[in-house]
């Protein structure tokens, strides 16, 4: 067999087994793209916990029912002092029956209105502590943590405000001003971002001088843009987790502060009034009722904001996602 008949082999079975590949740009760009998302991925992994799903539908269906609670059919008002129609007397310490579902307290008010009522005055003072100690903390505490000069005077302002007790600031606030759900607010705020600024100032000093950081700053970037786009998102795992716990803290506080007689009036119903309320009364086992339901509608909330907060915390770090 010749050569020129080998060659005539060769191309054949190159142009069976090859063929050009022709440039598709539409192509090259489908290649190169990710449906990676942040968030649906931290969700993903959040809702693989069974037990943090379970608790998020219970915090949302106990903060749906403290809305609509008072506009229910057949629900009393949590002020109004009942009276027993046969004694013409309050209906004191009446125990949990179908009228009352939680029985009364000492001087006849409904427990059921009171302690739901009581949930959504602790819930607000909560809520809105923790977004302002999300807030203010991580806005100073990112500035703390990167912006050299400024580091100097906020620790000075923040050595003199942490050398007070928090407690005898929230003290001082409550007898200086009147006893209201703005002041208990307002003492709240006062001293709340404080932990939360020296977190996140703590973090960043670590990854402020990483070397893509120092590229950014180096290319110009304006420091707001590092602080958002290159800092924050590397904290938040750690960031949504001191948010989680904030709430319960604040609520935590609310009922120190009622208990030893400094928080709300009586008049607005709260978890800590009720709770100081049933204190008084626990040593009587026919009456414990008033301390157990207000502690276990507390003790729920608590729980489930900590535990969801540590698996958000998890769910959010991109090591955990797939």
């Amino acid at each position: 067999m010749g050569s020129k008949t080998i060659n005539k082999l060769a191309d054949s079975l190159n142009e069976n087994l090859f063929e050009f590949a022709g440039y598709d740009d539409e192509a090259a760009k489908r290649a190169g793209y990710s449906n990676y998302s942040y968030w649906r991925s931290t969700w993903q992994v959040f809702t693989q916990n069974k037990i943090a799903v379970f608790l998020l539908v219970l915090i949302i269906i106990i903060l749906a029912f403290t809305i609509i609670q008072p506009y229910l059919p057949g629900q009393k008002l949590p002020t109004k002092i009942y009276i027993d129609e046969s004694t013409k007397m309050q209906l004191r310490n009446h125990q949990p029956d179908i009228e009352f579902w939680f029985g009364t307290n000492s001087i006849g008010q409904d427990l059921w209105s009171r302690i739901w009522s009581g949930t959504r005055t602790s819930l607000l003072i909560g809520i809105v502590v923790g977004l302002w100690e999300a807030i203010v903390g991580i806005m100073i505490g990112a500035l703390w943590g990167y912006v050299r000069r400024l580091d100097r005077a906020i620790t000075e302002i923040y050595n003199v405000i942490n050398n007070v007790p928090t407690t005898i600031i929230l003290i001082l606030l409550t007898y200086i001003m009147r006893p209201s759900l703005t002041t208990m607010i307002f003492a709240m705020c006062m001293t709340g971002w404080l932990g939360m600024a020296r977190f996140v100032r703590n973090l960043i000093v670590i990854i402020r001088d990483r070397e893509y950081n120092l590229a950014s700053k180096c290319l110009g970037t304006p420091t707001r843009r590092i602080i958002t786009k290159n800092l924050l998102p590397y904290l938040v795992s750690v960031i949504m987790l001191r948010m989680a716990l904030a709430i319960p803290a604040a609520i935590g506080y609310e009922v120190f502060l009622t208990y030893i007689g400094l928080g709300l009036p009586v008049s607005i119903p709260s978890l800590g009034n009720l709770i100081n309320e049933g204190r008084a009364l626990m040593m009587d086992s026919s009456l414990r009722y008033q301390l157990i339901f207000p502690a276990i509608v507390l003790s729920i909330i608590t729980i489930s904001f900590y535990v969801m907060g540590n698996v958000f915390a998890d769910a959010a770090d991109p090591r955990n996602h797939v």
